[in-house]
């Protein structure tokens, strides 16, 4: 039975390995490109893959429950390695824009399908730790993006930076086969989006915490994702490589603190982690931004290393929250519960990272840490109201 739940995971686990690559690119083509087009532009142009994955969440909800959620998968793969194979070919801007399109589409169809495939398979702590490992692979994803292309933009062949995606197009191909040879749970016809008053659901006040804080910890994510290597390079004065390293190092640090929370949620109960993880996180925060005032040209490389170790206690908040709502919604509502997810994750990356183009616009990123701390506390007050409040439905509903 564990070979079999193994055998699941893995291409799983595969899976947000690719789109955490393609997603996590932004940080490399946000450099690349930050010559040629201002930060401002450069902060919309993230949009183009979030509004096309929040508007296909909420249309892919039933087309997901038709096919399986196995099927929506491979779709979503076959997608990313047609996409993947072509970028390098056509040397234009405006080809990011629907390249990027085309990622936020297979991603929301991934991202449902494979929680719903958790939700089908795995129970209680089970399926926190699975939750756990599964987003452990998407941290390890930035840290492989970051180190591959930061290897390849400091090589004799920086020109040919754009054919690294035909290694995530390489790793497609394997995940595809993985999967076409597992079999998978799935759970009955769905007819999520159907029955009147099925929405109301996701109005019980412990899902609307749920959502919002959704919106803020990828709001978050994004601010240090997509432009701590920016922040890098323009406040400390490190070149793009060791920019690129630094910020391939938060995100192994990410890795490693979201695969032990696979293994410490087995034992320990999921706020009292969110706890200790968020005041470790305020305290780094607050010492970085103590160095950057007061301290700046004395422990100014000690940022280098501090920065990246907020990873290890920021990364296992998301599996957290979710794996806790995850376990309380019924089967027949994962489509939709994850689709909402999506679309609030769409709009907190897209909304965090014009936050980011506007600060560093405006030439205050030497508040990096301050400003990243301010949502922190909003999720802070929001995750005492989510612990204390129930999930509240019909039950008529259910039967």
């Amino acid at each position: 039975m564990n070979v079999n739940k193994n055998r699941i995971k893995l291409p799983l686990m595969l899976s947000f390995l690719i789109f955490s690559m393609l997603l996590n690119s932004m940080g490399v083509i946000i450099l690349q490109l930050s010559e040629k087009v201002s930060y401002k532009g450069l902060g919309v142009l993230e949009s183009f893959k979030d509004i096309p994955m929040a508007i296909m969440s909420l249309f892919c909800v039933n087309l997901i429950a038709k096919t399986g959620n196995k099927n929506a998968l491979i779709f979503s793969l076959v997608f990313i390695l047609v996409s993947c194979i072509a970028l390098p070919l056509v040397d234009t801007f405006w080809f990011f824009k629907i390249w990027l399109s085309i990622v936020g589409v297979s991603f929301a169809l991934a991202k449902i399908s494979v929680f719903s495939i958790i939700k089908n398979n795995f129970k209680d702590a089970q399926l926190s730790s699975a939750i756990s490992s599964v987003d452990a692979s998407f941290m390890f994803g930035i840290f492989f993006v970051n180190i591959g292309f930061g290897t390849l933009l400091t090589s004799s062949y920086s020109e040919y930076w754009k054919f690294g995606f035909w290694v995530i197009a390489f790793l497609s191909i394997i995940t595809l086969l993985l999967l076409k040879s597992v079999d998978i749970d799935e759970a009955q016809k769905s007819e999520d989006g159907k029955k009147p008053g099925e929405w109301k659901f996701f109005l019980s006040p412990k899902l609307v915490y749920f959502f919002i804080i959704v919106f803020f910890m990828v709001f978050i994510e994004q601010s240090f994702n997509s432009w701590l290597p920016s922040f890098f390079k323009n406040n400390l004065k490190i070149n793009s490589y060791f920019a690129l390293q630094a910020s391939a190092f938060l995100a192994l640090f990410s890795f490693f603190g979201r695969l032990a929370t696979s293994r410490l949620i087995l034992r320990f109960h999921w706020f009292k982690l969110i706890m200790i993880c968020l005041f470790v996180v305020f305290l780094i925060l607050g010492i970085c931004q103590v160095l950057i005032s007061y301290f700046y040209s004395d422990y100014k490389f000690l940022l280098i290393f501090i920065m990246p170790m907020i990873g290890l206690f920021l990364a296992p908040l998301f599996p957290l929250y979710n794996s806790e709502i995850l376990n309380k919604v019924p089967k027949e509502k994962t489509h939709l519960l994850v689709s909402i997810v999506v679309i609030f994750s769409s709009l907190g990356s897209s909304v965090g990272s014009l936050y980011m183009a506007i600060i560093f616009y405006k030439d205050a990123s030497n508040f990096y840490p301050l400003f990243i701390l301010l949502p922190l506390l909003i999720i802070f007050g929001l995750t005492f109201f989510l612990n204390k409040t129930p999930i509240t439905y019909d039950r008529e509903q259910q039967e």
